[in-house]
């Protein structure tokens, strides 16, 4: 069983989700659940394992969610009598450690033309996990992209409805043109990445926009599209317009603010 438990906990977060590990780690007395026993909660909220059922395992599952949220590990105690956390005769008491599993960031590129070469090449130092499309194989391939966790060629309306978006997702469409750029957002608006970002001209935006909403997408989800991509740093340069986008998606992935740090 562990050994099913510990295989879909790599794959959930090789997919990109989080999960909580629950393990106990010592019990006192009489419980339901021994020392090594464990249980996995995923973020669909799906369980795998058991600590044991019962009153603890309530417990234990319940904690797993909230650290979910949180993001942290915690360490737990569960004494199942009526002094104790849970109310109940037993007598014995439980203590684990909840391990939370969290996934690298994926910055999925659309577009594998200069700025995005340079967009991938931050987001290696920066430790994303890094897919690259476009419908150019003499730009999209291994040679040109190396380490890159995946890389697709073809059709990318296609292509796009079979990789994993979720909101540890962060996009960005930089294609050759126009038409390529419109068939990439509609392809990923509705899918709730945490951050999208098209690069290109105020003006080629608002043409998009109104085509989408003519389409009858949802003009509050276009509004939270990040357009122009990045964050105004006065260049041309494509290694620093790179740096400008990765800045915007670190300032949303951080929740962070436009401040200097010297300031009080």
């Amino acid at each position: 069983m562990d050994e099913i438990i510990l295989k879909e906990v790599y794959n959930q977060v090789k997919n990109g989700y989080k999960v909580a590990f629950a393990t106990i780690t010592k019990t006192i007395g009489s419980t339901p659940g021994k020392m090594g026993a464990t249980i996995a909660v995923f973020q669909d909220g799906n369980v795998l394992g058991t600590v044991g059922g019962g009153m603890i395992e309530h417990k234990v599952i319940n904690k797993c969610i909230e650290c979910l949220k949180t993001e942290e590990d915690y360490n737990f105690e569960y004494t199942l009598n009526d002094n104790g956390n849970l109310g109940m005769q037993c007598g014995g008491t439980a203590f684990g450690y909840i391990k939370i599993f969290k996934p690298k960031p994926k910055l999925i590129i659309i577009g594998a033309g200069h700025i995005g070469l340079a967009l991938f090449k931050i987001a290696k130092n920066l430790d994303f996990y890094t897919v690259v499309i476009d419908d150019r194989e003499e730009f999209a391939n291994t040679n040109r992209f190396e380490n890159v966790d995946e890389i697709y060629s073809g059709d990318i309306e296609s292509i796009i409805k079979n990789i994993d978006i979720n909101d540890n997702t962060y996009i960005v469409i930089a294609t050759r043109g126009y038409e390529g750029d419109l068939t990439s957002l509609r392809s990923v608006i509705n899918k709730n990445p945490k951050y999208i970002g098209m690069i290109g001209s105020r003006k080629k935006w608002i043409k998009v926009k109104e085509t989408l909403i003519s389409e009858n997408i949802e003009k509050e989800k276009l509004e939270s599209v990040y357009a122009p991509v990045g964050i105004n740093i006065s260049s041309n340069s494509v290694d620093e317009i790179a740096f400008g986008i990765m800045a915007e998606i670190l300032l949303v992935k951080n929740k962070g603010s436009l401040k200097h740090r010297r300031e009080k």
